[in-house]
């Protein structure tokens, strides 16, 4: 009996589907005259450029540029022709035969039948390019930005080995030799400028081996975007486009085999490092997720979202198991913003709206009773205003916290055992918004509103060196 309820519910289910998309069908006609701007493009964005853009022009054919549409591809064929659907490739490709799964995207759902009939549509009505002018300039990896004010930088990290500090940037992530920061007199310029599509960069992460660059960003309301950077050739190795929105923080698992990272839309997921396949999606969540964090031996994931939670999620099943965090009401007073595992064992530093740091055991030993903080092992002192960075060195002794209050911030270093203040750093000019410890956990890199790098001691707190990051145009420099 309970079999037949089972498959009368998966029938209405797949009835109410059917129906609905139906019902979609109805209300959703292709437009008369197909727009490029407003129609086509969107589609190309989130489901295309990855794969074809300057960075990484797969099959030797980039989608980013409207000219570049109706170019030959590796093999040869025109990608486009207008008013000749049946003769342009780049719609065999997405249509596929009758039967058979599409080529492409690749390894990716295929695109809707509207979709794909919108593309159709428009190359038959001449393939025209209804783009409003724009005055923005061209931007790739031969047309890097050009600056005329420092960014806000949200995200920097150390590779493992302490000889490379990458930057976010507008459209790039800048990379610096930081085995050159201790001393004044050699000049800090960019040792690599890696330019991609997504406008906004929100985290950077190297791999555990230092072999790659894990990149998490999007343009926002359009894309998110998961890069992946070959550290020895500086090339774009993946570039996997992901949802509507801009993605968070995006952090590897310690194989170098996958890379996890939060959403707007709620979810927390996990794609295939190589591949870029969806390796895990979960939606347990009820607000933006906006940091992640693998446990020791990658088989959990805990992210922390705005909605005031820190949740534990099994990788294998997917399977929400915990809310790390209280769930009592108020617990939590504030969303939390960052999150970081000590590099040693399963202890998390969490910080969000309440600027109280605080360090949670991952996994459970004593049942839940109704108000219980069981997880927490140790709470910092408060500090002015919201957290936006929390990170322990790499030896997991010592914890960096950034801060932003009203313009203003302040970034510290802390004891992780007792939370014993150990410095505050010096040179902090508004909101700090992401930290890092080079590998020996000597110096401390700092950034935040006020666009500029700061390499502390970490010991002392004394200000080491500071710079803008980005290259500014030559008016704005001379000034």
């Amino acid at each position: 009996m309970r079999t037949s309820l089972w498959v009368l519910a998966s029938a209405l289910v797949c009835f109410s589907a059917t129906a609905v998309q139906a019902a979609d069908a109805k209300v959703q006609p292709l437009p008369e005259t197909v727009s490029y701007h407003h129609d086509i493009r969107p589609i190309f964005q989130a489901q295309c450029q990855g794969c074809h853009q300057p960075a990484k022009p797969q099959g030797k054919y980039v989608m980013v540029e409207f000219a570049t549409l109706f170019a030959k591809g590796e093999s040869g064929e025109a990608g486009i022709v207008p008013g000749q659907p049946d003769k342009s490739a780049l719609l065999a490709q997405i249509k596929g035969k009758p039967g058979e799964k599409p080529l492409m995207p690749k390894e990716r759902e295929p695109l809707t039948e509207r979709q794909v009939q919108l593309v159709a549509k428009w190359i038959a009505q001449g393939a025209k390019d209804d783009t409003p002018p724009s005055k923005d300039p061209k931007i790739d990896q031969d047309h890097p930005p050009v600056y005329k004010l420092p960014p806000i930088l949200t995200s920097l990290d150390w590779s493992p080995d302490g000889k490379l500090l990458a930057v976010s940037g507008y459209h790039e992530v800048l990379l610096y030799d930081g085995e050159k920061f201790a001393d004044p007199n050699v000049p800090v310029v960019p040792a690599a400028r890696l330019v991609g599509l997504s406008e906004r960069i929100e985290s950077v992460r190297f791999s555990p081996d230092g072999k790659l660059l894990a990149v998490a960003g999007g343009s926002p309301g359009r894309f998110g975007e998961i890069q992946v950077w070959d550290m020895e050739t500086k090339k774009l190795a993946l570039s996997v486009t992901t949802t509507f929105d801009s993605v968070y923080g995006a952090t590897w698992s310690h194989d170098n085999t996958r890379i996890a990272y939060g959403c707007g839309d709620n979810t927390l997921r996990a794609i295939d490092a190589k591949g870029g396949k969806q390796v895990l999606f979960q939606g347990a969540h009820s607000d933006w997720v906006l940091a992640t964090v693998w446990s020791k031996d990658s088989s959990h994931l805990v992210s922390v979202s705005r909605d005031r939670s820190m949740k534990l999620t099994e990788f294998a099943t997917a399977r929400f198991v915990d809310n790390i965090t209280s769930i009592t009401p108020g617990a939590l007073k504030g969303g939390l913003i960052t999150v970081d595992r000590n590099p040693m064992n399963d202890e998390l530093l969490i910080g969000g709206a309440d600027g109280t740091p605080k360090i949670y055991q991952m996994h459970r030993t004593k049942a839940r009773q109704i108000g219980d903080d069981f997880n927490l092992i140790r709470a910092f002192e408060m500090l002015p205003g919201r957290i936006f960075a929390a990170r322990f060195s790499r030896d997991g002794k010592l914890a960096a916290i950034g801060t932003s209050n009203q313009t203003q911030g302040e970034a510290r270093v802390y004891q992780t055992a007792d939370a014993k203040l150990v410095s505050k750093l010096e040179g902090q000019q508004g909101g700090v918004f992401t930290v890092a410890f080079a590998g020996d956990g000597k110096l401390v890199a700092s950034g935040g509103f006020d666009g500029k790098i700061r390499i502390n001691d970490s010991a002392t707190g004394k200000l080491v060196r500071e710079f803008i990051p980005v290259p500014l145009s030559p008016d704005v420099a001379a000034k």
